[in-house]
């Protein structure tokens, strides 16, 4: 099975209905990952097949959960995950991708160019900073393999509306970090996590998402500054 059937295979499983463009455009988003790897370090995988089996198949598990017709905040995207692929296959849905590095976002922005899509937009700033501007802003955020959950919600709850959810990408094995995490949601406004188990399709690896709904608004201290959170987390 070539890598481009495995994304399709893989994608009907993952997130049936997904635009008929959306493989040709992930595969040219894997190209451009991989030849701007070799010389800048975006990502730990080297073959296309893992992008697809590590990655595109793994963010395709939330695009069933992104609000169409709403906003969506990728916190600390990275190489544009889960962010890049969600924009893709979600067209209805309008896409931030915000990271803190400015090689990262500037290959985003040649991505987003090269595909033509009109739903997506990277930018770059600090999570902290970005909030100050854009409270309770986005109907849902999102975030894979950035920081532990307390920092991740302090980043990212505050922009999120009430009502609206932030989704973080976690391994099977998180029980201990939401535990330590159950302060900081409550401060911050959000109810108890929902945990979403699942396989990643080929790959058969289990991992999970913390749903996080929020019910009630941020306190306007939140959040802190970077070294504030790290040196003392709620």
């Amino acid at each position: 099975m070539t890598e481009y059937q495995l994304l399709e295979s893989g994608l009907q499983l993952a997130a049936p209905g997904f635009p008929p463009q959306a493989v040709d455009r992930l595969m040219e988003f894997s190209a451009m990952l991989l030849e701007k790897n070799k010389v800048m370090n975006l990502t730990a995988v080297t073959e296309p097949a893992e992008v697809v089996t590590r990655h595109f198949l793994d963010c395709a598990a939330l695009a069933p959960l992104m609000p169409q017709g709403g906003s969506v905040l990728d916190v600390g995207t990275g190489a544009g995950f889960p962010g890049m692929p969600l924009a893709i296959l979600c067209p209805g849905t309008e896409f931030v991708l915000l990271d803190a590095l400015r090689k990262r976002v500037d290959f985003l922005n040649e991505v987003i160019d090269a595909l033509g899509l009109t739903n997506c937009t990277a930018v770059h700033a600090r999570a902290e900073e970005f909030a100050a501007a854009h409270r309770e802003r986005f109907d849902a955020a999102t975030s894979r393999a950035v920081a532990e959950l307390r920092t991740l919600c302090e980043f990212a709850l505050p922009m999120v509306k009430v009502g609206g959810t932030f989704y973080a990408m976690k391994a099977a094995d998180c029980g201990a970090e939401i535990a330590a995490a159950a302060n900081a949601i409550e401060v911050l406004g959000a109810a108890a996590p929902t945990l979403l188990h699942y396989t990643v399709p080929h790959d058969g690896v289990e991992r999970v998402i913390v749903r996080l709904h929020k019910t009630a608004q941020t306190p306007a201290q939140y959040p802190r500054r970077f070294k504030k959170i790290q040196s003392a987390p709620l």
